[in-house]
C-alpha cells in the first residue's frame, strides 16, 4: 500500500506539479504587479464592461457546475456504475454479489467515512461541501462583477489590499488539497468560498491599479487556469483517499 501511495503522490505527478507551479507563479506575478504597477493606461470607456461581459458568464457557468455536479461526475469526479437491467441474468447476480456492502455515490462522492468531511447532509439529501462553497463564492462574485464592471463601483486606494487578500484566498484554496487531510467540512466550505472571492478580488485590484485591457484578459485566463488546477487537485485528492482505504474490495479503487 505504501508503494501505491508513493507512486500516486503529488510530488511524483508531473502534470500536477506543472499546474501547481504555474498557478503559484501566476500568484507571484500578480503580487509583484500590484506592488510595482506599470504606468496606468488611459482608461478605455468600454474596458470594464468588456471585462465584465467576459468574466460574468464564467461566473454563471461556475454556478451551474456547482448546482449540477452530477452532470460533471463522469469527467470530474466518480462515475456511477450501471447495474445490469435484466434481474434474472447471471451478470446482474454477479454485480449484486460483488457490490454488496460497497460505497455508493452520494453528492458525487463515495458514501463512506473517508469522505465524511467532503459532504454534508440536509434531511435525506447529500451535498458536496466544496461545491457548496464554490457556489456561494460564485454567487457573491457575480453580484460583485455586476456592481464593479457595470455600475461604476470603485475600490479607490484599496487595490493593493484587494490583490493581497485575493492571493491568500486563491493560494489557500489550492493548497487545501495537499495540506488539509483531516479538515472539517466547514473549513473546506470556507476555503472554497475564499478561493472564488480571492480570484475576483485579484481581478478588481489589478484592474484598479493597472487599468489595462491586456492584463485583465491575461488575468481572466489565469483565473481559468487556477480553476483547472483546483479541479485536478481535487481529483488527485479523491484518488489518494481511495488508495489509502483499507477496504479489501471497492469499485472506486482502481
Amino acid at each position: 500500500m505504501s508503494m501505491v501511495l508513493i507512486s500516486h503522490s503529488l510530488s511524483r505527478d508531473p502534470y500536477l506539479l506543472f499546474l501547481m507551479s504555474v498557478s503559484l507563479f501566476g500568484l507571484f506575478v500578480m503580487g509583484m504587479l500590484a506592488f510595482n504597477p506599470p504606468a496606468a493606461e488611459e482608461g478605455l470607456l468600454w474596458r470594464r464592461p468588456m471585462i465584465g461581459s467576459i468574466f460574468g458568464p464564467i461566473c454563471a457557468l461556475g454556478i451551474l457546475a456547482a448546482l449540477f455536479p452530477k452532470e460533471c461526475s463522469g469527467t470530474l469526479h466518480f462515475k456511477k456504475e450501471e447495474m445490469p437491467v435484466n434481474k434474472y441474468s447471471d451478470s446482474r447476480q454477479n454485480w449484486l454479489a460483488s457490490h454488496r456492502n460497497q460505497p455508493t455515490v452520494r453528492g458525487h462522492h463515495p458514501d463512506c467515512g473517508n469522505f465524511s468531511t467532503h459532504v454534508f447532509r440536509i434531511k435525506n439529501k447529500t451535498f458536496c461541501t466544496s461545491c457548496a462553497g464554490l457556489l456561494l463564492g460564485a454567487l457573491i462574485t457575480l453580484v460583485g462583477t455586476i456592481l464593479y464592471f457595470f455600475n461604476d463601483w470603485r475600490i479607490g486606494q484599496e487595490g493593493l489590499l484587494a490583490v493581497n487578500l485575493g492571493i491568500f484566498g486563491v493560494g489557500f484554496g489550492l493548497l487545501q488539497f495537499p495540506l488539509l487531510k483531516n479538515g472539517r467540512s466547514v473549513t473546506r466550505f470556507l476555503l472554497n468560498v475564499f478561493f472564488v472571492l480571492g480570484a475576483f478580488s485579484i481581478l478588481i485590484g489589478i484592474d484598479t491599479l493597472v487599468r489595462s485591457l491586456a492584463i485583465d484578459l491575461f488575468l481572466i485566463f489565469l483565473i481559468d487556469f487556477w480553476l483547472l488546477t483546483r479541479i485536478s487537485l481535487s481529483q488527485w485528492d479523491h484518488k489518494m483517499i481511495c488508495y489509502a482505504c483499507r477496504m479489501a474490495i471497492c469499485k472506486f479503487r482502481t
